[in-house]
């Protein structure tokens, strides 16, 4: 939405306001931003974290994008599916600056700079719209136009904040975008009511002109025709775009932030690529970040259903350990991606719904994992889609209760390091009560009061209020119930100088 000022090209030269490009808002932007955050006391690696707050990605990965936005370098992002790509882009989004002046009047937000000051004119160009309205000249004399010419006072400034189809454009990678996507389209009632096919006015910008200013997201970029990479090929190079039903340039200035899947890098054209700083973006090798990929995907769910840290912890160790084992095949790239890791909690929390239950049981986490991880298997053909189910199958039959049983034992390990402090004698006596609460639930009412008489109980319940950090209908008694019986069922108890754990008194 436009907000009104009195400012003009004149008023901007007297508050030594300097023209920028994209790059240099963007780079202003992130310089200001790590200042900000460094002056807090903030780590490099929590800097880098606090910029992209949606991705959570290994800190080199991290290092390497912002040094290239600082360059004011175009950005390729490859990787793997699912390993995110696509919201590292929108991080990157909501970082650039959003407020800007344009032209007022212009139809591709004009930097008023381009019209008036000669030196940013040879870097971006004036609209023909512009060039015309401030150079006083018909379209058969736009190449006469001279920005020293211009004066600054006649140019009307607004203040924008820019957005979707407005300083940022989006584009989904595929063979049917053409290059009139990009470049526009003629706007048949705009010529029918100017009556001049050779008018720029007619032209409805496409996506380049839509991000000009701004930013360009390009999802998939190697799945575009050759002739619609060349056309985004011209605006990286100069900063314009000529539409194939236009006799004149447009200008195109922003930043592209591409996103391409290892499959599909040779599928770009070479000059292309030349002009993008290439940034693999591959999974995190690092177990607590992709626990925090969940915790920050389930932050924005209300779902009242209980779902135990095991099973949260237990999904990313099964998908870690698919990524290990995995052969490469094309078919199975997306089972071991962070969206099928998500895909596995809210896969058991709505088994979980189907049979009306409030805390995600062991069976249903079983069958959410299967059904996540078979729902990301690309199909071929019925062959080829048994086979992969087999392997699935196979994988989850061999290793599920492995990994889970894993997340259990660090789960009592968290339990009997940081509050029996390794007292085994102790940590006997609390599982002996835990497990007469557990085969009596009635001993569990108000077990968890200060005043109750199940003091080792107590202990441990409290640890597990403290730690699972639930906050919906269902009551802490049944929560560390519910805890207690599937760190029971998974046999977790055993005794491992490593892990911390004890036997349990059978």
């Amino acid at each position: 939405m436009l907000q009104k000022t009195k400012e003009n090209g004149q008023s901007l030269i007297e508050k030594e306001i300097k023209p920028e490009l994209p790059k240099d808002s963007l780079r202003k932007e992130l310089q200001s931003k790590i200042e900000i955050l460094r002056e807090k006391g903030l780590s490099d690696e929590d800097i880098l974290q606090t910029l992209y707050p949606n991705t959570i990605l290994d800190t080199e990965t991290l290092e390497a994008l912002t040094a290239a936005l600082i360059a004011g370098n175009n950005v390729l992002l490859f990787g793997p599916p699912g390993s995110g790509k696509t919201n590292l882009a929108k991080d990157i989004w909501e970082l650039f600056p959003k407020r800007n002046f344009i032209v007022d009047g212009c139809p591709v937000q004009d930097n008023p700079f381009s019209v008036f000051n000669s030196k940013f004119y040879k870097k971006v160009p004036a609209c023909p719209f512009c060039k015309t309205r401030f150079g006083e000249l018909s379209y058969a004399e736009i190449g006469d136009f001279d920005p020293t010419r211009v004066d600054p006072n006649s140019v009307p400034v607004n203040i924008v904040t820019l957005r979707e189809g407005h300083g940022l454009a989006r584009i989904q990678g595929s063979p049917e975008v053409f290059p009139d996507n990009l470049t526009g389209t003629l706007n048949l009632q705009r010529l029918e009511k100017i009556g001049d096919p050779t008018s720029p006015l007619v032209l409805e910008p496409g996506k380049l002109l839509q991000a000009n200013r701004g930013l360009l997201m390009i999802d998939e970029i190697g799945k575009l025709p050759r002739g619609t990479q060349n056309v985004l090929l011209q605006a990286l190079q100069e900063h314009i775009v000529s539409p194939a039903k236009s006799r004149e340039t447009f200008p195109a200035s922003f930043i592209a932030i591409c996103t391409s899947n290892l499959d599909d890098l040779d599928n770009i054209n070479e000059p292309l690529n030349d002009r993008l700083s290439n940034i693999h973006v591959d999974f995190n090798k690092v177990h607590w970040k992709n626990r925090r990929i969940i915790d920050l995907a389930l932050s924005r769910s209300s779902n009242d259903i209980f779902i135990p840290e095991i099973f949260l912890e237990g999904s990313v160790f099964i998908i870690e350990a698919w990524r290990n084992a995995s052969e490469g095949v094309y078919e199975l790239s997306e089972v071991g991606s962070n969206r099928t890791m998500i895909d596995i909690i809210t896969r058991s929390e709505a088994y979980t719904n189907l049979q009306e239950r409030r805390w995600v049981s062991l069976v249903d986490f079983q069958k959410g994992a299967l059904s996540a991880m078979l729902g990301r298997i690309r199909a071929r053909g019925g062959d080829s889609f048994a086979q992969n189910k087999d392997r699935i199958s196979n994988f989850i039959s061999k290793n599920l209760q492995k990994e889970l049983r894993k997340a259990g034992r660090m789960y009592w390990c968290g339990f009997y390091k940081d509050i029996l402090k390794e007292d085994k004698p102790e940590g006997k006596r609390v599982l002996e009560e835990c497990q007469k609460v557990l085969k009596n639930p009635e001993l569990a009412k108000g077990a968890l009061r200060q005043d109750s008489s199940q003091k080792k109980y107590r202990k441990f319940g409290k640890f597990v209020v403290n730690r699972e950090q639930y906050t919906g209908n269902l009551s802490q008694d049944e929560v560390v119930l519910s805890v207690l019986s599937l760190l029971t069922s998974l046999d977790v108890f055993e005794c491992d100088e490593n892990e911390l754990a004890i036997k349990i008194a059978k």
